[in-house]
C-alpha cells in the first residue's frame, strides 16, 4: 500500500473521505495529511511540511506552480464550490436569494459560525459580506470563527443553542451531522470558488499521485462530485 501526503482545503475533505475506500481497493493508495484553511495550508507547504498532493483553490495552485512548489502540468480543475448558509436542523431560514432576508436573520442570530477571516477562503470573504450590509459592528460580539469551516460546522452542531447560524464551504455544510444546508448566499455576495488538485514538486511517487488525480477528476464521479457540493466548471 502506498501512502501519500496531502494538504488540503477544508472544502474537499468529504470528497477524499468518500474516494478512500476506492483509492484503496483500487490504486492501493492511501491518503494522509492536513485539511483545513487554504492560506494555512500553504503556509505549511512553505514550511516545509511533506506533500505529494494538493487541493487548493486555483489561484493558489497557478501561485504555487509559478513558485515552483507544484509539478507544471499537473493540476486539474475539480469544480466549483459554492459559500452557504447553514441553521440547526428545522429551524427558521432566509429565503434562499433574499440578501434583506440575510441580513435581518443574521442581526437574529444569537451565534454567528464562520472560519478564519484571515486564512479561510469562506471565512474571508463573509467577513467581507457583513461589512457590505453593514452589520459587522452590530454583530461583532456574536461571530464564533474557527481555523476552518469543518471545524466551525462541528462547533454549531454542538452547541445547544437552536437560534444560531453559520456560512461556510457548501461542502463543509454537507458532510457535518447536526447542521442544515439552506442554500448558497445571495446572488450579490455569493461565492463560488474553483478548487483544483495538483502533484507537489517534491514528490517522488508521480505515477501513484497522477493516479489519484485522474480518479478524483474522472468524469465518471461528476454526479458524486455534485452530491458533494462540486459543481461542475461549465
Amino acid at each position: 500500500m502506498t501512502t501519500l501526503r496531502i494538504l488540503s482545503g477544508g472544502a474537499a475533505l468529504g470528497l477524499m473521505q468518500a474516494c478512500a475506500q476506492s483509492l484503496q481497493t483500487e490504486l492501493g493508495v492511501t491518503i494522509e495529511g492536513h485539511y483545513g484553511a487554504v492560506g494555512a495550508m500553504k503556509a505549511k507547504l512553505l514550511e516545509g511540511t511533506a506533500c505529494d498532493v494538493l487541493i487548493l483553490t486555483q489561484s493558489l495552485i497557478d501561485e504555487l506552480t509559478a513558485s515552483g512548489w507544484v509539478q507544471p502540468g499537473s493540476a486539474r480543475a475539480i469544480g466549483r464550490v459554492k459559500t452557504g448558509l447553514a441553521v440547526k436542523p428545522g429551524q427558521a431560514h432566509p429565503a434562499e436569494g433574499d440578501a434583506a432576508a440575510l441580513r435581518e436573520a443574521l442581526l437574529h442570530a444569537t451565534g454567528i459560525y464562520f472560519p478564519d477571516p484571515q486564512l479561510a477562503t469562506a471565512g474571508i470573504h463573509f467577513m467581507k459580506v457583513l461589512k457590505s450590509i453593514g452589520i459587522d459592528e452590530q454583530v461583532a460580539d456574536r461571530l464564533r470563527t474557527f481555523p476552518n469551516g469543518a471545524a466551525a460546522m462541528k462547533a454549531m452542531a454542538a452547541c445547544d443553542d437552536p437560534g444560531v447560524m453559520g456560512c461556510t464551504q457548501t461542502t463543509e455544510i454537507l458532510i457535518t451531522p447536526g447542521v442544515q444546508w439552506v442554500g448558497d448566499l445571495p446572488k450579490a455576495h455569493e461565492l463560488a470558488t474553483t478548487y483544483t488538485v495538483a502533484m507537489a514538486s517534491q514528490s517522488s511517487q508521480t505515477d501513484a499521485v497522477r493516479a489519484v488525480i485522474d480518479r478524483i477528476t474522472h468524469a465518471d464521479g461528476a454526479k458524486a462530485r455534485r452530491e458533494l457540493g462540486f459543481w461542475p466548471m461549465s
